[in-house]
Protein backbone atom coordinates (compact mmCIF):
# COMPACT_ATOMS: atom_id res chain seq x y z
CA UNK A 1 0.00 0.00 0.00
CA UNK A 2 1.47 3.11 -1.19
CA UNK A 3 1.93 6.41 1.56
CA UNK A 4 -0.38 8.36 -0.42
CA UNK A 5 -2.95 5.42 0.07
CA UNK A 6 -3.15 4.86 3.45
CA UNK A 7 -5.57 6.03 5.75
CA UNK A 8 -4.84 8.00 8.65
CA UNK A 9 -7.38 7.40 11.71
CA UNK A 10 -9.28 10.68 13.01
CA UNK A 11 -10.36 11.57 16.48
CA UNK A 12 -13.76 11.50 16.80
CA UNK A 13 -14.92 14.58 19.71
CA UNK A 14 -17.86 16.31 19.61
CA UNK A 15 -19.97 14.50 17.39
CA UNK A 16 -18.11 15.19 14.57
CA UNK A 17 -14.57 13.38 13.25
CA UNK A 18 -11.56 15.66 13.57
CA UNK A 19 -7.84 15.70 12.15
CA UNK A 20 -5.83 15.29 15.42
CA UNK A 21 -3.38 18.72 15.60
CA UNK A 22 -0.20 15.97 15.56
CA UNK A 23 1.38 15.57 12.69
CA UNK A 24 3.33 13.07 14.51
CA UNK A 25 1.79 8.93 13.21
CA UNK A 26 2.36 5.48 13.85
CA UNK A 27 1.72 2.65 11.70
CA UNK A 28 -0.61 0.08 12.13
CA UNK A 29 0.04 -3.36 10.42
CA UNK A 30 -1.25 -6.78 10.61
CA UNK A 31 0.95 -8.97 12.36
CA UNK A 32 0.24 -11.88 10.59
CA UNK A 33 1.40 -10.79 7.31
CA UNK A 34 2.96 -6.99 8.31
CA UNK A 35 0.93 -5.69 6.00
CA UNK A 36 0.57 -1.71 6.41
CA UNK A 37 -3.71 -1.32 7.23
CA UNK A 38 -3.65 2.37 8.36
CA UNK A 39 -1.52 5.00 10.37
CA UNK A 40 -2.92 6.56 13.65
CA UNK A 41 -2.15 10.32 15.06
CA UNK A 42 0.04 10.60 18.55
CA UNK A 43 -2.03 13.32 19.25
CA UNK A 44 -1.35 15.53 22.33
CA UNK A 45 -2.51 17.47 25.59
CA UNK A 46 -4.70 19.71 22.77
CA UNK A 47 -6.41 17.41 21.38
CA UNK A 48 -7.49 15.76 24.95
CA UNK A 49 -8.23 19.36 25.94
CA UNK A 50 -11.16 19.54 23.25
CA UNK A 51 -12.21 16.17 24.06
CA UNK A 52 -12.81 17.42 27.44
CA UNK A 53 -14.24 20.32 27.11
CA UNK A 54 -16.75 18.86 24.72
CA UNK A 55 -17.67 16.40 27.17
CA UNK A 56 -18.19 18.82 29.98
CA UNK A 57 -20.59 20.92 27.76
CA UNK A 58 -23.01 17.81 27.17
CA UNK A 59 -22.69 16.56 30.18
CA UNK A 60 -25.54 18.76 32.43
CA UNK A 61 -28.31 18.16 29.39
CA UNK A 62 -26.81 14.22 29.20
CA UNK A 63 -27.67 14.07 32.95
CA UNK A 64 -30.73 15.18 32.82
CA UNK A 65 -31.75 12.87 30.47
CA UNK A 66 -33.91 9.70 31.87
CA UNK A 67 -32.42 6.34 32.90
CA UNK A 68 -34.93 4.97 30.55
CA UNK A 69 -33.82 7.34 27.86
CA UNK A 70 -30.46 6.81 28.07
CA UNK A 71 -30.99 2.51 28.32
CA UNK A 72 -32.99 2.66 25.55
CA UNK A 73 -30.07 4.01 23.30
CA UNK A 74 -27.94 1.33 24.53
CA UNK A 75 -30.45 -0.84 23.37
CA UNK A 76 -30.14 0.91 19.81
CA UNK A 77 -26.86 0.69 20.09
CA UNK A 78 -26.67 -3.61 20.98
CA UNK A 79 -28.82 -3.96 18.32
CA UNK A 80 -26.61 -2.31 15.54
CA UNK A 81 -23.41 -4.20 17.31
CA UNK A 82 -25.56 -7.28 16.84
CA UNK A 83 -25.94 -6.34 12.94
CA UNK A 84 -21.69 -5.48 12.53
CA UNK A 85 -20.43 -8.25 15.04
CA UNK A 86 -18.82 -10.23 11.89
CA UNK A 87 -17.26 -6.87 10.86
CA UNK A 88 -16.17 -5.66 14.13
CA UNK A 89 -14.77 -9.20 14.61
CA UNK A 90 -12.74 -9.12 11.32
CA UNK A 91 -11.48 -5.60 12.11
CA UNK A 92 -9.92 -7.15 15.94
CA UNK A 93 -8.42 -10.11 13.54
CA UNK A 94 -7.07 -8.16 11.32
CA UNK A 95 -5.26 -5.62 13.77
CA UNK A 96 -4.58 -7.73 16.61
CA UNK A 97 -3.95 -11.21 15.51
CA UNK A 98 -6.30 -13.71 17.32
CA UNK A 99 -8.31 -15.87 15.68
CA UNK A 100 -11.61 -14.87 13.73
CA UNK A 101 -13.27 -17.20 15.76
CA UNK A 102 -12.01 -16.19 19.08
CA UNK A 103 -12.66 -12.64 17.83
CA UNK A 104 -16.33 -13.55 17.11
CA UNK A 105 -16.45 -14.46 20.84
CA UNK A 106 -14.84 -11.58 22.23
CA UNK A 107 -17.62 -9.53 20.30
CA UNK A 108 -20.18 -11.59 22.06
CA UNK A 109 -18.50 -10.95 25.44
CA UNK A 110 -18.83 -6.80 23.94
CA UNK A 111 -22.25 -7.10 23.50
CA UNK A 112 -23.06 -8.32 26.46
CA UNK A 113 -21.57 -5.77 28.43
CA UNK A 114 -23.79 -3.39 26.41
CA UNK A 115 -26.69 -5.40 27.38
CA UNK A 116 -25.85 -5.65 31.29
CA UNK A 117 -25.59 -1.44 31.20
CA UNK A 118 -29.40 -1.44 29.62
CA UNK A 119 -30.26 -2.34 32.96
CA UNK A 120 -29.22 0.32 34.33
CA UNK A 121 -32.93 1.74 35.47
CA UNK A 122 -32.74 -0.81 38.23
CA UNK A 123 -29.56 -1.25 38.59
CA UNK A 124 -28.58 2.81 39.55
CA UNK A 125 -31.66 3.08 41.78
CA UNK A 126 -30.98 3.93 45.48
CA UNK A 127 -32.58 2.97 49.13
CA UNK A 128 -34.71 4.54 51.18
CA UNK A 129 -35.35 4.09 54.85
CA UNK A 130 -38.23 5.52 56.45
CA UNK A 131 -39.23 6.82 60.02
CA UNK A 132 -35.44 6.76 60.91
CA UNK A 133 -36.13 9.15 63.64
CA UNK A 134 -40.28 10.54 64.87
CA UNK A 135 -41.14 11.87 60.84
CA UNK A 136 -37.73 11.39 59.50
CA UNK A 137 -37.26 9.56 56.34
CA UNK A 138 -33.49 9.09 54.51
CA UNK A 139 -33.02 7.80 51.19
CA UNK A 140 -29.65 7.55 49.41
CA UNK A 141 -29.36 8.49 45.17
CA UNK A 142 -26.89 7.98 42.82
CA UNK A 143 -25.87 10.66 40.97
CA UNK A 144 -22.64 10.28 37.77
CA UNK A 145 -19.78 11.75 38.68
CA UNK A 146 -18.86 13.93 35.74
CA UNK A 147 -16.92 13.10 32.59
CA UNK A 148 -14.80 9.67 32.49
CA UNK A 149 -12.13 8.57 30.63
CA UNK A 150 -10.90 5.01 29.76
CA UNK A 151 -7.48 3.65 28.43
CA UNK A 152 -7.46 0.52 27.35
CA UNK A 153 -5.27 -2.65 25.86
CA UNK A 154 -4.45 -4.30 22.58
CA UNK A 155 -5.61 -7.58 23.15
CA UNK A 156 -9.28 -7.24 23.54
CA UNK A 157 -10.06 -4.12 21.67
CA UNK A 158 -14.17 -4.57 21.28
CA UNK A 159 -14.40 -5.78 24.38
CA UNK A 160 -12.66 -4.21 26.83
CA UNK A 161 -13.72 -0.41 25.84
CA UNK A 162 -17.42 -1.77 26.76
CA UNK A 163 -16.50 -2.60 29.77
CA UNK A 164 -16.50 1.28 30.84
CA UNK A 165 -18.37 3.10 28.48
CA UNK A 166 -21.35 1.46 28.20
CA UNK A 167 -21.75 1.97 32.17
CA UNK A 168 -20.28 5.20 31.90
CA UNK A 169 -22.88 6.84 30.02
CA UNK A 170 -25.72 5.00 31.05
CA UNK A 171 -25.23 6.40 34.69
CA UNK A 172 -25.30 9.84 33.10
CA UNK A 173 -21.48 10.70 32.78
CA UNK A 174 -20.01 11.81 29.31
CA UNK A 175 -17.14 9.49 28.19
CA UNK A 176 -13.74 9.88 26.68
CA UNK A 177 -11.71 6.86 25.35
CA UNK A 178 -8.28 6.04 24.28
CA UNK A 179 -7.69 2.99 22.97
CA UNK A 180 -4.47 1.11 22.30
CA UNK A 181 -2.01 2.91 19.71
CA UNK A 182 -1.74 -0.50 18.37
CA UNK A 183 -5.36 -1.65 17.59
CA UNK A 184 -7.25 1.87 17.26
CA UNK A 185 -9.37 0.62 13.81
CA UNK A 186 -11.89 -1.72 16.01
CA UNK A 187 -13.00 1.29 18.00
CA UNK A 188 -12.99 3.55 15.03
CA UNK A 189 -15.72 1.26 13.53
CA UNK A 190 -17.58 1.24 16.86
CA UNK A 191 -17.21 4.91 16.86
CA UNK A 192 -18.79 4.78 13.65
CA UNK A 193 -22.06 3.12 14.70
CA UNK A 194 -22.21 5.25 17.69
CA UNK A 195 -22.27 8.37 15.51
CA UNK A 196 -24.76 6.95 13.17
CA UNK A 197 -27.15 6.05 16.04
CA UNK A 198 -27.11 9.76 16.73
CA UNK A 199 -25.97 10.04 20.41
CA UNK A 200 -25.78 13.53 21.56
CA UNK A 201 -22.70 15.73 20.45
CA UNK A 202 -19.78 15.45 23.28
CA UNK A 203 -21.04 12.37 24.83
CA UNK A 204 -18.64 10.01 24.08
CA UNK A 205 -15.47 11.11 22.66
CA UNK A 206 -12.10 9.32 21.20
CA UNK A 207 -8.21 10.33 21.12
CA UNK A 208 -5.76 8.39 19.74
CA UNK A 209 -2.63 8.64 21.05
CA UNK A 210 0.32 7.04 23.08
CA UNK A 211 1.59 8.58 26.38
CA UNK A 212 0.97 12.06 25.88
CA UNK A 213 -2.71 11.44 25.63
CA UNK A 214 -2.63 8.93 28.80
CA UNK A 215 -0.68 11.96 30.74
CA UNK A 216 -2.84 14.60 29.46
CA UNK A 217 -6.04 12.07 30.43
CA UNK A 218 -4.23 11.59 33.54
CA UNK A 219 -3.35 15.33 34.60
CA UNK A 220 -6.56 17.19 33.50
CA UNK A 221 -8.63 19.01 35.90
CA UNK A 222 -11.72 18.44 33.64
CA UNK A 223 -11.96 14.72 34.12
CA UNK A 224 -13.33 13.32 37.20
CA UNK A 225 -12.78 9.21 36.80
CA UNK A 226 -10.14 7.15 35.39
CA UNK A 227 -10.76 3.43 34.41
CA UNK A 228 -7.30 1.58 32.64
CA UNK A 229 -6.33 -2.03 31.56
CA UNK A 230 -2.79 -3.12 30.74
CA UNK A 231 0.49 -3.52 32.49
CA UNK A 232 0.95 -3.81 36.34
CA UNK A 233 3.93 -1.28 36.12
CA UNK A 234 1.44 1.12 34.02
CA UNK A 235 -1.32 0.57 36.20
CA UNK A 236 0.57 1.38 39.15
CA UNK A 237 1.89 4.57 37.12
CA UNK A 238 -2.08 5.75 35.97
CA UNK A 239 -3.07 5.15 39.74
CA UNK A 240 -0.74 7.15 41.82
CA UNK A 241 -0.40 9.87 38.85
CA UNK A 242 -4.77 10.15 38.63
CA UNK A 243 -5.00 10.01 42.35
CA UNK A 244 -2.36 12.66 42.99
CA UNK A 245 -5.09 14.63 40.62
CA UNK A 246 -8.10 13.46 43.59
CA UNK A 247 -9.26 11.63 40.35
CA UNK A 248 -11.56 7.98 41.18
CA UNK A 249 -9.53 5.67 39.75
CA UNK A 250 -9.63 2.14 38.91
CA UNK A 251 -6.36 0.15 37.13
CA UNK A 252 -6.56 -3.21 36.12
CA UNK A 253 -2.50 -4.63 36.34
CA UNK A 254 -0.88 -7.81 34.85
CA UNK A 255 -1.76 -11.31 36.00
CA UNK A 256 0.32 -14.09 36.20
CA UNK A 257 -2.41 -17.05 36.62
CA UNK A 258 -2.07 -20.54 37.59
CA UNK A 259 -3.89 -23.61 37.03
CA UNK A 260 -3.93 -25.97 40.00
CA UNK A 261 -4.07 -29.51 38.89
CA UNK A 262 -5.25 -31.97 41.46
CA UNK A 263 -4.51 -35.94 40.95
CA UNK A 264 -8.15 -36.84 40.39
CA UNK A 265 -8.95 -34.49 37.63
CA UNK A 266 -10.61 -35.53 34.56
CA UNK A 267 -7.35 -35.29 32.67
CA UNK A 268 -8.65 -35.00 28.95
CA UNK A 269 -11.66 -32.29 30.00
CA UNK A 270 -8.41 -30.48 32.18
CA UNK A 271 -6.13 -30.93 29.16
CA UNK A 272 -9.06 -29.36 26.88
CA UNK A 273 -9.75 -26.65 29.13
CA UNK A 274 -6.00 -25.73 29.79
CA UNK A 275 -5.58 -25.55 26.00
CA UNK A 276 -8.32 -23.18 26.15
CA UNK A 277 -6.61 -20.95 28.26
CA UNK A 278 -3.12 -21.07 27.84
CA UNK A 279 -2.99 -20.81 24.09
CA UNK A 280 -6.47 -18.99 23.05
CA UNK A 281 -5.86 -15.38 21.94
CA UNK A 282 -1.79 -16.89 21.98
CA UNK A 283 -1.83 -16.28 25.66
CA UNK A 284 -2.60 -12.59 25.25
CA UNK A 285 -5.37 -12.48 27.67
CA UNK A 286 -5.24 -11.06 31.51
CA UNK A 287 -6.97 -14.40 32.78
CA UNK A 288 -4.84 -16.42 30.87
CA UNK A 289 -3.71 -19.67 32.82
CA UNK A 290 0.10 -19.47 32.36
CA UNK A 291 0.99 -22.01 34.89
CA UNK A 292 0.28 -25.27 35.43
CA UNK A 293 0.83 -26.22 39.59
CA UNK A 294 0.61 -30.24 39.42
CA UNK A 295 -0.14 -31.07 42.75
CA UNK A 296 1.10 -35.13 43.73
CA UNK A 297 2.24 -36.45 40.20
CA UNK A 298 -0.69 -35.31 38.34
CA UNK A 299 1.75 -33.72 35.80
CA UNK A 300 2.58 -37.33 35.01
CA UNK A 301 -0.86 -37.84 33.56
CA UNK A 302 -1.82 -35.07 32.29
CA UNK A 303 0.96 -34.68 29.95
CA UNK A 304 0.44 -38.03 28.19
CA UNK A 305 -3.68 -35.61 27.32
CA UNK A 306 -1.53 -32.05 26.69
CA UNK A 307 1.49 -32.55 24.82
CA UNK A 308 -0.34 -34.28 22.18
CA UNK A 309 -3.19 -31.91 22.12
CA UNK A 310 -0.50 -28.75 22.16
CA UNK A 311 1.27 -30.73 18.90
CA UNK A 312 -1.85 -30.52 17.04
CA UNK A 313 -2.45 -26.86 17.18
CA UNK A 314 -1.86 -25.05 13.90
CA UNK A 315 -0.20 -21.66 13.97
CA UNK A 316 -1.25 -19.46 11.22
CA UNK A 317 -2.75 -16.01 10.18
CA UNK A 318 -5.67 -15.81 12.27
CA UNK A 319 -8.27 -14.98 9.59
CA UNK A 320 -7.60 -18.65 7.54
CA UNK A 321 -9.80 -21.29 8.64
CA UNK A 322 -8.38 -23.82 10.72
CA UNK A 323 -5.68 -21.73 12.53
CA UNK A 324 -5.47 -22.53 16.01
CA UNK A 325 -2.80 -19.83 17.37
CA UNK A 326 -2.79 -16.77 15.68
CA UNK A 327 0.44 -14.57 15.61
CA UNK A 328 1.39 -12.46 19.02
CA UNK A 329 0.36 -8.09 18.33
CA UNK A 330 3.54 -7.52 17.04
CA UNK A 331 7.23 -8.64 16.27
CA UNK A 332 8.65 -6.82 19.13
CA UNK A 333 6.61 -9.24 21.40
CA UNK A 334 6.97 -12.37 19.44
CA UNK A 335 10.99 -11.41 20.22
CA UNK A 336 10.61 -10.63 24.16
CA UNK A 337 8.38 -13.80 24.15
CA UNK A 338 11.26 -16.34 22.56
CA UNK A 339 13.81 -14.53 24.61
CA UNK A 340 11.65 -15.29 27.99
CA UNK A 341 11.67 -19.18 26.73
CA UNK A 342 15.29 -19.07 25.66
CA UNK A 343 16.09 -17.30 29.69
CA UNK A 344 14.16 -20.37 30.98
CA UNK A 345 15.80 -23.17 29.46
CA UNK A 346 19.37 -21.31 30.20
CA UNK A 347 18.14 -21.46 33.64
CA UNK A 348 17.59 -25.00 34.21
CA UNK A 349 13.90 -25.69 32.40
CA UNK A 350 13.00 -27.70 29.15
CA UNK A 351 10.45 -27.66 26.84
CA UNK A 352 8.02 -30.42 26.11
CA UNK A 353 6.53 -28.00 23.11
CA UNK A 354 8.93 -25.74 21.56
CA UNK A 355 6.74 -23.15 19.59
CA UNK A 356 10.01 -20.52 19.14
CA UNK A 357 10.23 -21.28 15.64
CA UNK A 358 6.92 -22.20 14.08
CA UNK A 359 8.46 -22.09 10.30
CA UNK A 360 6.07 -19.52 9.34
CA UNK A 361 7.33 -16.08 7.71
CA UNK A 362 9.19 -13.67 9.97
CA UNK A 363 7.58 -10.97 8.81
CA UNK A 364 4.55 -12.30 10.92
CA UNK A 365 4.67 -12.17 14.83
CA UNK A 366 4.24 -15.78 15.32
CA UNK A 367 5.38 -18.09 18.43
CA UNK A 368 3.88 -21.44 18.37
CA UNK A 369 2.08 -22.46 21.26
CA UNK A 370 5.25 -23.88 24.28
CA UNK A 371 5.31 -26.03 26.68
CA UNK A 372 8.05 -25.37 29.36
CA UNK A 373 8.64 -28.11 32.13
CA UNK A 374 11.04 -28.35 35.13
CA UNK A 375 10.08 -24.69 36.05
CA UNK A 376 10.67 -23.57 39.50
CA UNK A 377 9.55 -20.78 41.34
CA UNK A 378 12.45 -18.73 41.46
CA UNK A 379 12.59 -18.45 37.42
CA UNK A 380 11.60 -15.17 35.67
CA UNK A 381 9.17 -17.18 33.67
CA UNK A 382 7.56 -18.40 37.03
CA UNK A 383 7.12 -14.84 38.61
CA UNK A 384 6.45 -12.16 35.30
CA UNK A 385 3.69 -12.58 32.74
CA UNK A 386 4.43 -13.70 29.47
CA UNK A 387 1.40 -12.73 27.61
CA UNK A 388 2.13 -15.54 24.47
CA UNK A 389 1.14 -19.24 24.28
CA UNK A 390 3.86 -19.97 26.60
CA UNK A 391 2.91 -22.74 29.60
CA UNK A 392 5.20 -23.45 32.75
CA UNK A 393 4.83 -26.58 34.55
CA UNK A 394 5.37 -26.45 38.11
CA UNK A 395 5.39 -29.79 40.40
CA UNK A 396 4.02 -29.68 44.12
CA UNK A 397 3.69 -32.43 46.47
CA UNK A 398 0.52 -31.34 48.24
CA UNK A 399 -2.45 -28.80 47.75
CA UNK A 400 -0.97 -26.49 50.84
CA UNK A 401 2.22 -26.35 48.60
CA UNK A 402 0.21 -25.18 45.59
CA UNK A 403 -1.51 -22.68 47.57
CA UNK A 404 1.79 -21.51 48.61
CA UNK A 405 2.95 -21.08 45.67
CA UNK A 406 -0.14 -19.10 44.04
CA UNK A 407 -0.25 -16.92 46.97
CA UNK A 408 4.02 -16.01 46.83
CA UNK A 409 2.99 -14.54 43.62
CA UNK A 410 2.47 -10.56 43.22
CA UNK A 411 -0.27 -11.09 41.55
CA UNK A 412 -3.74 -11.95 41.67
CA UNK A 413 -5.93 -12.26 38.84
CA UNK A 414 -7.48 -15.31 38.23
CA UNK A 415 -6.91 -18.77 38.91
CA UNK A 416 -8.12 -22.31 38.06
CA UNK A 417 -8.04 -25.51 39.91
CA UNK A 418 -9.85 -28.60 38.05
CA UNK A 419 -10.27 -31.40 40.54
CA UNK A 420 -13.62 -33.36 41.72
CA UNK A 421 -12.71 -33.12 45.29
CA UNK A 422 -15.26 -30.72 46.86
CA UNK A 423 -12.88 -30.39 49.88
CA UNK A 424 -10.00 -29.37 47.77
CA UNK A 425 -12.23 -26.75 45.97
CA UNK A 426 -13.61 -25.42 49.58
CA UNK A 427 -9.99 -25.04 50.89
CA UNK A 428 -8.66 -23.90 47.68
CA UNK A 429 -11.21 -21.04 47.22
CA UNK A 430 -11.04 -19.89 51.22
CA UNK A 431 -7.50 -19.76 51.23
CA UNK A 432 -5.58 -18.99 47.59
CA UNK A 433 -5.45 -14.91 47.65
CA UNK A 434 -6.87 -13.95 43.76
CA UNK A 435 -9.98 -11.67 43.01
CA UNK A 436 -11.34 -14.86 40.37
CA UNK A 437 -11.55 -18.36 40.75
CA UNK A 438 -12.36 -21.44 38.27
CA UNK A 439 -13.59 -24.61 39.44
CA UNK A 440 -13.02 -27.17 36.30
CA UNK A 441 -13.15 -23.51 33.90
CA UNK A 442 -9.92 -22.59 32.40
CA UNK A 443 -10.81 -18.87 32.16
CA UNK A 444 -12.66 -17.73 34.91
CA UNK A 445 -13.62 -14.50 33.78
CA UNK A 446 -17.24 -13.23 35.10
CA UNK A 447 -20.12 -12.22 33.09
CA UNK A 448 -20.83 -9.14 32.72
CA UNK A 449 -23.06 -8.90 35.51
CA UNK A 450 -20.07 -10.11 38.59
CA UNK A 451 -17.15 -7.34 38.67
CA UNK A 452 -13.88 -8.54 37.24
CA UNK A 453 -12.36 -8.42 40.92
CA UNK A 454 -8.65 -8.82 40.80
CA UNK A 455 -6.29 -8.40 43.37
CA UNK A 456 -2.66 -7.45 45.17
CA UNK A 457 -0.70 -5.97 41.66
CA UNK A 458 -3.31 -7.03 39.38
CA UNK A 459 -5.73 -4.16 40.49
CA UNK A 460 -5.69 -0.67 42.17
CA UNK A 461 -8.58 0.79 43.28
CA UNK A 462 -11.77 -0.36 45.28
CA UNK A 463 -14.13 -0.50 42.16
CA UNK A 464 -13.83 -3.09 39.82
CA UNK A 465 -15.03 -3.08 36.32
CA UNK A 466 -18.35 -3.77 35.23
CA UNK A 467 -21.31 -5.46 37.19
CA UNK A 468 -22.62 -3.93 40.24
CA UNK A 469 -18.97 -1.86 41.13
CA UNK A 470 -19.10 -0.54 37.32
CA UNK A 471 -22.35 1.43 38.78
CA UNK A 472 -20.99 2.32 41.97
CA UNK A 473 -17.46 3.33 40.09
CA UNK A 474 -20.01 6.05 37.85
CA UNK A 475 -21.96 6.81 40.65
CA UNK A 476 -21.52 9.45 43.75
CA UNK A 477 -23.73 8.67 46.30
CA UNK A 478 -25.95 11.55 47.87
CA UNK A 479 -27.93 10.96 51.19
CA UNK A 480 -30.51 13.03 52.02
CA UNK A 481 -32.23 13.18 55.11
CA UNK A 482 -36.04 14.80 55.60
CA UNK A 483 -38.25 15.74 57.92
CA UNK A 484 -41.62 17.92 57.67
CA UNK A 485 -43.18 19.31 60.46
CA UNK A 486 -46.54 19.27 59.16
CA UNK A 487 -48.94 16.03 60.17
CA UNK A 488 -50.58 16.20 56.17
CA UNK A 489 -54.36 17.46 57.26
CA UNK A 490 -54.80 20.29 54.14
CA UNK A 491 -54.25 23.77 56.27
CA UNK A 492 -53.80 22.06 59.89
CA UNK A 493 -50.20 23.29 59.75
CA UNK A 494 -51.71 26.85 59.20
CA UNK A 495 -54.16 26.51 61.85
CA UNK A 496 -51.98 25.33 64.27
CA UNK A 497 -49.22 28.00 63.70
CA UNK A 498 -51.78 30.98 64.28
CA UNK A 499 -52.93 29.16 67.80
Amino acid sequence: MSATATKILPNYINGGWVPSTSSELLDITNPATGALLAQVPLSGAADVDAAVQAARAAFPAWKAKSTIERARWLFGFREQLVQRADEIAATATREMGKTYPDAQAEVGRMIEMVECATAIPTTMQGRILEGVATKVDTETIRQPVGVCAAITPFNFPAMVPMWFLPFAIACGNTFILKPSEQVPMTQQLVFEIIHELGLPDGVVNLVNGSRDVVNGILDHPGIDAVSFVGSASTAAYIYERAAAKKKRVQALGGAKNSMLVMPDAIMDKTADNIIGSAFGAAGQRCMAGSIIVAVGGAWNDLQKELIPRTNALTVGDGMETGTSVGPVVSREARDRIRGMIDTAVASGATLAVDGRSPGLSEEGAFVGPTIVQNVTADMEIAREEVFGPVLSIVEVDTLADAIAFVNGSRYGNGTSIFTESGAAVRRYRHEVEVGMIGVNVGVAAPVAFFPFSGWKDSFLGDLHAHGTDGVDFYTRKKTVTTRWFADGESGKYFVEQGD
